[in-house]
């Protein structure tokens, strides 16, 4: 079986957001998935995702002024500037992160660790509505 859907997200401020509940409820095919792989693909070049802790959201905020210093606005070099200050940083933390996770699905349902969840790596100050193309294969419970 394959499916693939394109997922809405709201607009978020800049910043790491958990959104592997989303993703499972744009998918509900998935319920039927015996053993399958879902690949999620972020349309955009300004924000990334990632999969990494999801119970304590210091993390999330600890990735977050982790890059921006790692990959600071404002920098002289920086050519790419018609968007604001916040863009061509966004652009290389995209880079960095990536535009895609692959997860494995068992029983119907995304498996994660325990402590794992799939983020949204908004990198704009004021990031708009982000589309995902959500892609699963695998094999359907008879």
């Amino acid at each position: 079986m394959w499916i693939q859907k394109e997922l809405s997200l709201k607009p978020r401020s800049r910043g790491f957001h958990l959104i592997t509940d989303e993703i499972e409820r744009g998918l509900p095919e998935m319920q039927d998935v015996v053993t399958g792989l879902l690949h999620v693909f972020i349309l955009h070049t300004s924000a990334s995702l990632t999969v990494n802790e999801n119970a304590d959201a210091s993390v999330r905020g600890d990735f977050e002024r982790f890059f921006n210093r790692a990959v600071p606005e404002n920098e002289p070099y920086y050519q790419h500037r018609d968007e604001g200050p916040d863009d061509m940083p966004a652009h290389l933390k995209s880079s960095l992160l990536g535009s895609s996770v692959l997860l494995p699905v068992s029983d119907g349902q995304l498996r994660l660790g325990t402590w794992q969840g799939v983020y949204l790596c908004e990198h704009r100050d004021h990031g708009s509505s982000r589309r995902l193309v959500l892609t699963l294969n695998g094999n359907e419970a008879l």
